[in-house]
C-alpha cells in the first residue's frame, strides 16, 4: 500500500473538495440563475416574435402570387427544389426587430445606467514639464535641464490627490 504514501494520490481529496467548493460558490452567487432566466426569457421573446413576423407581418405584403410568406424560387436547373425566400425573409424581420427590441430596451439603458454610476476618472498629474529653452521633455521636479543645462523655475505647485477630486465634483 505504498500508493497511499504517495503526496499527490493522497491530496486529491482535498484538491477535489477545493474545486467543488468553488464551484458551489459560483452556482450560489446566482449569476448562473440569472443568466437561466434571461435565456428562457429570452427564448420565449423569440418564439413571440417568430410567430408576429410569420403569422401576421408577411402574410400582409402583398405579391402577384400570393403573400411573401409563401414565396417559393424554383431553380431552372432543377425544377423538383424549391427555395423557400419568404421563409429566409422572415428570420430576416424576426432578427431585425429582436435587435432592435435587444438594443433600445437593455443596451442602451444600461449604458446610461453604467456611465451615470461609473466612477469618474481622475487625472494623474503630469510627471514631466517641456524646458522652456531646448523644449525637450524633463522630470517635473528637476532644477536644471538634463539637455542644455539651463536653469528651470519651480515647478508649478501640485494640488493633493482629493483637493483635485473636490474641484472636479464642483464643477
Amino acid at each position: 500500500m505504498a500508493i497511499w504514501n504517495n503526496q499527490t494520490v493522497s491530496g486529491v481529496g482535498h484538491q477535489a473538495k477545493e474545486t467543488l467548493s468553488g464551484f458551489k460558490a459560483f452556482i450560489l452567487r446566482g449569476n448562473v440563475v440569472d443568466l437561466a432566466v434571461g435565456i428562457m426569457i429570452g427564448a420565449a421573446f423569440t418564439a413571440v416574435v417568430n410567430g408576429l413576423v410569420g403569422n401576421i407581418i408577411t402574410p400582409l405584403i402583398p405579391l402577384p402570387t400570393g403573400s411573401l410568406a409563401t414565396l417559393v424560387w424554383h431553380p431552372p436547373y432543377n425544377p423538383k427544389a424549391t427555395v423557400n425566400i419568404g421563409a429566409f425573409i422572415n428570420v430576416v424581420i424576426t432578427f431585425i426587430i429582436l435587435a432592435l427590441v435587444i438594443y433600445f430596451f437593455i443596451v442602451r439603458p444600461v449604458n446610461a445606467l453604467m456611465e451615470r454610476f461609473k466612477p469618474k476618472e481622475v487625472e494623474a498629474p503630469p510627471a514631466t514639464r517641456d524646458c522652456p529653452y531646448c523644449l525637450n521633455s524633463v522630470p517635473l521636479m528637476a532644477t536644471r535641464c538634463g539637455y542644455c543645462t539651463s536653469p528651470l523655475p519651480p515647478p508649478p505647485p501640485q494640488q493633493p490627490v482629493q483637493a483635485q477630486q473636490q474641484t472636479a465634483a464642483r464643477t
